[in-house]
């Protein structure tokens, strides 16, 4: 699968400047979770000496220092940029941050649609330190349209799909994965988005994309996972959004997915990034899943997994148990109470079901 090179030896300070929440900093926060034996510190000046575990909800024991120097001293020897701003632009403060990391040495790695290798001062500082700016958005250059060889695949493709952006469709795919593997079945995570591609080392970022490409990109991505039995595929946006809807079709197209398991940021109303369009119901956006997908490959809604991040643990179970009796599908919060009812759907599917087909 394409991603770009990331040596194994990198040990990350996470820049997360003033945007030290799990919300903004998407990227630290998976890193923190999946990849923790590898970030030595987070960059925040605001935040200084805490634990990064107290404002991020994982990466206990890791510190939060106020400078990059600190972090050196500590043991980094690369800087991950750590949030994923709307449009993917670099924040003009950071720049400067950036240039002192080149400066000491340190590999720069950056999930943004801003292309730090391209940009003019960070390429001839990197050059003059010897330092590799590594831009996990970058795809590669041969891709094509669709071919809709995907559905022809014998194995059980599971995509997770939103209600919005931002509301825990990677971190689904990543549990069930991992709950899949403990079992013994033969699975594995397709990356679809920068963070993704940084934790397991492989996929692409689909919104950089060209829009045509984007089916043939998923597609391309399946089947060079076609020997696995289960793939868990990351989804990305939501087929509601004003902003991402486009890429959210054309992945379902290009990974014809049988089973889908729908996210939800449980207690937010307005989609993130817009000004005042409303998050649609449960069952129509289950819907509206299931009616667009019919008519090319046909996918079901197999299990809804619910962000439940703001909930207190009493109120986040009587919320599962009422999203359960309203679409009489199992749900969980995978973080909170572990994926296994999800897992299980799918498992009980399969038994019922071919898996080249619904």
């Amino acid at each position: 699968m394409h991603a770009p090179w990331l040596p194994s030896q990198l040990r990350y300070v996470i820049l997360t400047q003033g945007q030290t929440h799990p919300t903004p900093a998407k990227t630290a926060a998976g890193m923190l979770r999946y990849r923790r034996n590898a970030v030595i510190a987070l960059l925040d000046s605001d935040q200084a000496d805490r634990d990064a575990g107290e404002l991020m909800g994982t990466g206990v024991g890791v510190p939060i220092v106020a400078t990059l120097e600190q972090a050196i001293a500590l043991g980094a020897n690369a800087l991950l940029i750590g949030i994923t701003p709307p449009g993917g632009q670099l924040p003009l403060p950071w720049r400067a941050i950036i240039l002192n990391a080149i400066n000491h040495g340190l590999q720069v790695i950056s999930g943004l649609h801003h292309f730090l290798s391209q940009d003019e001062e960070f390429s001839r500082a990197a050059q003059q330190h010897g330092v590799q700016l590594i831009d996990l958005r970058r795809v590669p250059d041969d891709l094509s349209v669709n071919k809709c060889r995907a559905a022809k695949l014998d194995n059980l493709r599971i995509h997770t799909v939103g209600t919005d952006c931002n509301c825990g469709k990677k971190i689904t795919a990543l549990e069930l994965d991992r709950a899949m593997r403990e079992r013994g079945l033969k699975s594995t995570f397709i990356a679809t988005g920068q963070t993704g591609v940084l934790i397991s080392g492989r996929g692409m970022a689909m919104d950089r994309v060209i829009s045509d490409f984007v089916a043939g990109a998923a597609e391309r991505l399946v089947l060079e996972a076609e020997d696995y039995d289960y793939l868990l595929i990351e989804g990305q946006g939501a087929i509601t959004h004003p902003l991402y809807a486009g890429v959210t079709l054309s992945m379902l197209y290009g990974f014809a997915p049988q089973l889908l398991i729908l996210c939800h940021p449980a207690g937010r109303t307005i989609m993130r990034g817009t000004p005042e369009t409303p998050i649609a119901p449960l069952q129509e956006v289950r819907s509206l899943y299931e009616a667009i997908t019919r008519p090319v490959y046909p996918a079901r809604v197999i299990g809804v997994a619910l962000n439940l991040m703001d909930f207190q643990d009493e109120n986040a179970r009587r919320e599962i148990e009422r999203v359960e009796d309203e679409m009489n599908l199992p749900v969980t919060d995978v973080i909170r109470f572990g994926p296994e009812k999800l897992l299980d759907a799918i498992l009980e599917w399969e038994k019922a079901n071919a898996r080249s087909g619904i």
